[in-house]
């Protein structure tokens, strides 16, 4: 069994609590079907958000979802390089697993599907 790292990333339209919190959960819910992993399989989630998300943490969303409580989360600001994509948040979700990395299925919804074209391509 290996730790392995899935990335997922989506944007909001808006600084607004609820639309940060419903895009969080959103996009982990997509990172846990496409990779089949359950709440125990989980090492950790970090997430980092663009400067001009400030309407909440997005940690309450995944805090707040049936069996995530005990997860390990970590918010932070994502480095402010110009220019970078607005409105953004990012999750790194580490899991435990016997999945090969080539098996790992990134998530990218919503303007962040131009962070990593390549990988939204090879999904089809």
């Amino acid at each position: 069994m290996w730790v392995r790292g899935i990335r997922g990333a989506t944007t909001v339209e808006n600084n607004e609590e609820q639309e940060i919190l419903q895009a969080t959960i959103e996009m982990l819910n997509q990172i846990v079907v496409e990779n089949d992993v359950v709440p125990e399989d989980i090492a950790s989630v970090f997430i980092t958000t663009t400067e001009d998300l400030t309407a909440t943490f997005p940690a309450r969303a995944i805090r707040q979802m049936g069996g995530w409580e005990l997860v390990p989360l970590m918010c932070s600001i994502e480095i402010p390089v110009k220019p970078s994509l607005p409105k953004c948040i990012r999750l790194m979700v580490h899991i435990n697993t016997t999945k090969k990395q080539n098996e790992i299925r990134h998530v990218y919804l919503n303007e962040a599907k131009s962070l990593r074209p390549d990988i939204v391509q090879a999904k089809g």
